[in-house]
């Protein structure tokens, strides 16, 4: 009899688990996992500006982040990741948006109308390559259950994904509406699971098992805050530290640059759509200071959205009186956009486990003690 684990857990909650079915989650921050640290235990934090409470994307008030980890047998292994822009209903109350596009080999449903229209109307879902259709069913059936969408006929779902194929059965397509539907009502504020969970479960970044990360920066008055699902590759740097030279990561194989990376920029500037395009470009250009070389094989795809009720839009109504930020203004931004994502992109593998799946396939944890070893040899940390 195979072994199921389904694990959904908020921001901030431990996660349940049980077999057999969803867990609801229980009150409790969950520790980090044994050996295993962020970016900045190891000295690492890049740039200048100061991060937010939880030095995650929920320190942009209001943003919740949910998430369902499958765990079955040995082949199994991937989930979903839910972003909540904001507490209330999200299609009646629809969020600035913004795509830029590294490069293209990938899936991220949705995408054009947020280009066309400038606006996010759902839950932003990360998850594995072949399972963004039933991210689509999951967003789409979350939306139109909800109060006041009751006459509600399109909705604009955005799903984006990784191939988590070398450690998940990618072909058994194993999340369904119901998991999508559960992270996205798992989502809470607060301390975001980092590592080998949700959308990050069965992911490789670098040679090394990748994950889900998350960092902060506060710009002046405002915030911006990034997620990363990682799970490209090229030559690891960290802090400008060689450390895929130096370190020789067990899984060459994936240290080519095929692969992809989907980043989820929030923040509470009032931001134009233009602009919000401009922010989500700099999330996909500090992936080159990790080392990502933006191969042919990658999809690399960041999303950016403002929380901010000045630049919100309900159906069939017309932004007024927006006090936006002016080009001008936006370098900080910028700078708080590439230092995050930096970050996240560290604490994605940092935090990540182990994982053996898909018939015996191993994906190591960076070592996180000869890290700490080079950073000390390169003057950093």
């Amino acid at each position: 009899m195979s072994r199921r684990t389904v694990m959904s857990t908020g921001a901030a909650l431990a996660g349940g688990v049980m077999t057999g079915g969803l867990a609801a989650g229980t009150a409790q921050a969950a520790p980090p996992p044994g050996g295993r640290a962020r970016a900045r235990e190891l000295g690492v934090a890049p740039g200048d500006l100061p991060t937010g409470d939880h030095n995650a994307i929920t320190d942009v008030a209001g943003v919740r982040v949910g998430q369902v980890t499958l765990v079955e047998g040995d082949r199994v292994r991937t989930g979903v990741t839910a972003i909540v822009p904001h507490p209330d209903n999200v299609f009646q109350d629809k969020v600035a948006g913004g795509v830029f596009i590294g490069n293209a080999f990938g899936k991220l449903a949705g995408s054009t109308q947020v280009s066309e229209l400038g606006t996010i109307e759902a839950p932003i879902v990360l998850t594995n390559t072949l399972s963004v259709a039933r991210g689509v069913d999951g967003t789409v059936a979350w939306t139109l259950a909800q109060a006041g969408n009751g006459s509600v006929q399109s909705v604009n779902a955005v799903v984006g994904e990784t191939n988590d194929g070398a450690l998940n059965d990618i072909r058994g397509r194993h999340v369904t509406e119901d998991h999508v539907i559960a992270a996205i009502e798992a989502a809470r504020g607060g301390v975001v699971a980092e590592g080998s969970v949700g959308a990050g479960t069965g992911t490789t970044c670098f040679g090394w098992k990748g994950g889900i990360g998350t960092s902060s920066r506060v710009v002046g008055d405002f915030t911006v805050g990034v997620l990363v699902q990682t799970n490209y590759g090229g030559s690891l740097r960290v802090d400008g530290v060689p450390v895929g030279e130096e370190l020789s990561p067990p899984s060459m194989a994936d240290t080519s640059g095929d692969g992809s990376c989907m980043l989820v920029v929030a923040t509470d500037a009032p931001l134009t759509s233009r602009n919000l395009e401009r922010l989500a470009a700099r999330a996909v250009f500090a992936m080159a200071r990790t080392g990502s070389s933006y191969s042919n094989g990658s999809g690399d795809f960041a999303i950016a959205f403002s929380t901010s009720p000045h630049v919100r839009e309900a159906p069939g109504s017309a932004v007024q009186d927006a006090k936006y930020v002016p080009n001008a203004g936006m370098s900080g931004l910028f700078l708080g956009a590439l230092d995050a994502t930096e970050e996240a992109i560290y604490n994605s593998m940092f935090m990540a486990t182990t994982v053996t799946g898909n018939g015996g396939t191993t994906r190591h944890a960076i070592p996180l003690d000869r890290v700490r070893k080079l950073l000390r040899k390169y003057g950093r940390g």
